[in-house]
């Protein structure tokens, strides 16, 4: 499960941050989580709970904001909504697609105290 080193990785932002910014606790982390990214927001959600216990994080609300795919034709040139990494253009058909948008992981924000 990826999502364990996502969250892993997400604390070491959180903690990161705290130094830079000299908070003491998070009390919500907002993840954009792009529809493209392969990550399962309820394994995330899990995962999260689990690298944070114990942590200036601990009980921070997790609220995920998914974004949409999006891709770029190679044969007609279209810009195309993608439900999945991999997919025909709905404008020519081609699977010649190149995402453009939502396969990023990115902390939007933070509310801390």
């Amino acid at each position: 499960m990826h999502e364990m080193s996502l969250a892993e990785n997400v604390m070491q932002i959180i903690e990161e941050s705290a130094r830079t910014q000299n908070f003491q606790r998070v009390r919500i982390v907002v993840l954009e989580i792009g529809k493209l990214a392969a990550v399962e927001p309820d394994a995330m959600r899990f995962c999260f709970d689990a690298v944070t216990r114990g942590t200036l994080a601990q009980g921070a609300q997790l609220q995920i904001i998914e974004s949409p795919g999006t891709g770029a034709c190679l044969a007609c040139g279209a810009e195309v909504e993608m439900q999945e990494q991999y997919g025909l253009c709905s404008s020519c058909g081609s699977p010649r697609l190149k995402i453009t948008a939502g396969n990023q992981m990115r902390v939007k924000d933070l509310a801390v105290e």
